[in-house]
């Protein structure tokens, strides 16, 4: 499923990180860094995917995982970075990525879900309790410009279901293949 926002450009905003240790961008420890997404994106080819939330079973077992194990694959396409995108704070980001033992994919906290809801793809999932979260989707983005979105099926809010199949590692793979 193809989606693109109004102006086919991520959302200018300011993500709160924190780098929890000293090797992270060559800040102090323990320093919150502020990233706009011109920093994130610019100049950049980027795959991006968002997920639920951190911790979560499918998002821990098999999204995270896809991407990570195929990190080398997507940068012989030309692919800069992966990204997952979440709208949890940094610090469950950072525990999430150190107890998946994650090298190669970055963690963006969504905390506000501001980037999300610029996206169009935040939805509510108070009957599980979470509260705003993010639908699951996957993105290919050229120097800040969403190229295209992959969509889960059956985008709403409180869905009974949380549906997995095409913004896997595996989609995203095919497609810059396919280009």
């Amino acid at each position: 499923m193809l989606f693109m926002n109004i102006s086919n450009k991520v959302p200018k905003i300011i993500f709160k990180t924190h780098t929890h240790d000293e090797n992270v961008c060559g800040a102090d420890p323990f320093a919150w860094i502020d990233l706009s997404s011109d920093e994130v994106f610019k100049d950049k080819k980027v795959v991006l995917f968002s997920i639920p939330g951190a911790f979560t079973p499918t998002c821990s077992s098999q999204h995270l995982p896809g991407y990570e194990s195929r990190f080398d694959e997507f940068k012989a396409l030309g692919v800069d970075e992966i990204i997952c995108v979440s709208v949890n704070d940094a610090f469950v980001m950072n525990e999430w990525r150190q107890k998946q033992n994650i090298r190669n994919v970055t963690l963006l906290p969504d905390g506000s879900g501001e980037f999300t809801d610029g996206m169009d793809m935040l939805v509510k999932k108070d009957n599980l309790g979470f509260g705003n979260r993010s639908w699951r989707y996957s993105a290919f983005i050229n120097n800040g410009e969403i190229i295209k979105i992959f969509s889960e099926p059956g985008k709403c809010d409180n869905c009974a279901t949380d549906p997995f199949e095409v913004s896997d590692a595996d989609t995203m793979m095919t497609y810059l293949k396919s280009i």
